[in-house]
């Protein structure tokens, strides 16, 4: 069975091969590539991620499908909020910034309402509460 690093890299490749699309299971879903630094190793990282609109901001979530913890790369953007964004074929300078208050509310709102898959993630992942992460263009 492939390692989830396998499994990035071969999203990674594919998107990148076919102006940011995908086949397979994440077919039709809406990815984002995200550059960003390992918050202990320094190291250069890029993660696929799902991604929703809001306004010019791309906003991601740190569901982690509802596991207890938090997605390394959430703590990684958290340590080091540079990142660089690949979506389609472009690619652009950004900073991460977690949305807090009204902000989380309002996203988490929108979000969850669309896919309520989310509040699955959310029942599962209690007491933690899911990250909502907007990349805003630098």
């Amino acid at each position: 069975m492939p390692s989830q690093q396998d499994i990035n890299q071969s999203v990674i490749s594919e998107f990148r091969a076919n102006g940011g699309r995908v086949g397979g299971p994440l077919a039709g879903i809406d990815l984002v590539l995200v550059t960003h630094t390992g918050g202990r190793t320094g190291r250069s990282l890029t993660t696929p991620l799902g991604y929703f609109v809001d306004g010019d901001d791309l906003v991601v979530i740190a569901a982690n499908r509802g596991s207890a913890t938090h997605p390394s790369w959430y703590h990684n953007l958290v340590a080091h909020p540079a990142v660089t964004v690949e979506v389609g074929t472009a690619k652009y300078d950004a900073v991460a910034h977690v949305a807090a208050g009204a902000e989380r509310s309002r996203l988490w709102s929108s979000i969850s309402g669309a896919k309520p898959f989310f509040l699955d993630f959310a029942a599962q992942a209690a007491p933690r509460e899911i990250p909502v992460v907007i990349l805003r263009r630098a």
